[in-house]
């Protein structure tokens, strides 16, 4: 992946970090034109794949397992004081194994919780964008993170995008038509762009109605990530210990996740694929006889058998 936005701190603070299951491996970087060429581990699939390609929906075992990954590589992160600023599906890898990584750094900062460091509010895929950052803050830390964690959570519960904006504009609408309109003391009303655009008062909807589907103590987990104060939302490790993830169904084991095909791609217009080709083989195995294409190329320039 190449990378302009990235700056050299946080490439190393990506190269020092240790070693996790959770988050994609850095294998190398270098520079490429004005910015820099990131090198990571392969993986086989993305978590947004999953979703489009799973022939049921997510069983609620397997929600948890994808969820205490997620979480775990977000506690990593917050650890290494790396704030990832896009988390999505699409950013989460999943391997032949069926282990979820964090992946794609391009948007990630640094942060301290202590100073006043701005950054910039255009960052994060629009659904999963935090209010504070729909409202135009300069200055956030990685309650931004803990926000499209619960995205996150809410889409896995219902299969489908809780806040599916067409602009920042309906964004910000489909945010506070759920959570209702904000109130003094939840961060938002001294935001720089919080007068900009006037909604009429919005009462909030209960979640319950929202992930019809979720059990009481998903539910619970849900309303504690979607809140509009960055620092009431449930840090990755509290939520760790949440009791969704100790009764029953327990999270499944990752054998028992779906695994994307590797060949399952569209064929072109060009009329179906006769032949589906496999990283996995061993070369000897997937090589072609050459006389078996003689007939092929005969009578074509230069052709010498």
């Amino acid at each position: 992946m190449t990378f302009n936005c990235l700056q050299p701190r946080e490439i190393k603070a990506l190269q020092e970090i240790e070693e996790n299951q959770n988050v994609v491996k850095l294998i190398d970087v270098f520079p490429y034109g004005t910015g820099f060429v990131l090198v990571f581990e392969y993986m086989l699939s993305d978590l947004s794949e999953v979703l489009r390609n799973s022939a049921r929906p997510l069983t609620e075992a397997q929600i948890k397992s994808y969820m205490l990954m997620l979480l775990k590589g977000v506690v990593f992160c917050h650890e290494n004081s790396i704030m990832h600023r896009d988390l999505k599906p699409a950013n989460l890898l999943i391997s032949s194994t069926g282990h979820l990584k964090i992946a794609d750094f391009g948007l990630a900062r640094v942060f301290s919780n202590e100073g006043n460091r701005q950054y910039s509010h255009q960052v994060a895929t629009r659904w999963y964008r935090a209010p504070e950052l729909l409202y135009g803050a300069r200055q956030y830390d990685e309650g931004v993170d803990l926000w499209a964690v619960g995205c996150i959570f809410g889409e896995l519960l219902n299969n489908s995008p809780l806040f599916p904006g067409e602009s920042d504009i309906s964004q910000l609408l489909c945010v506070l038509r759920v959570l209702g309109t904000p109130s003094q003391g939840q961060g938002m009303t001294e935001l720089p762009d919080y007068n900009k655009i006037v909604f009429p008062e919005m009462p909030p909807i209960p979640l319950e109605n929202i992930v019809p589907d979720a059990s009481p103590e998903a539910v619970d987990l849900l309303k504690r990530f979607l809140v509009y104060h960055s620092k009431e939302r449930i840090s990755a490790a509290e939520a760790l210990l949440h009791p969704y993830f100790f009764t029953e169904p327990l999270p499944a084991h990752h054998s028992e996740l779906p695994i994307p095909a590797r060949n399952a791609r569209k064929t072109s217009g060009r009329g179906p694929l006769r032949r589906a080709f496999d990283i996995d083989v061993p070369l000897e195995k997937s090589l072609v006889n050459p006389a078996l294409l003689v007939h092929n190329v005969v009578g074509m320039p230069n052709f010498q058998p």
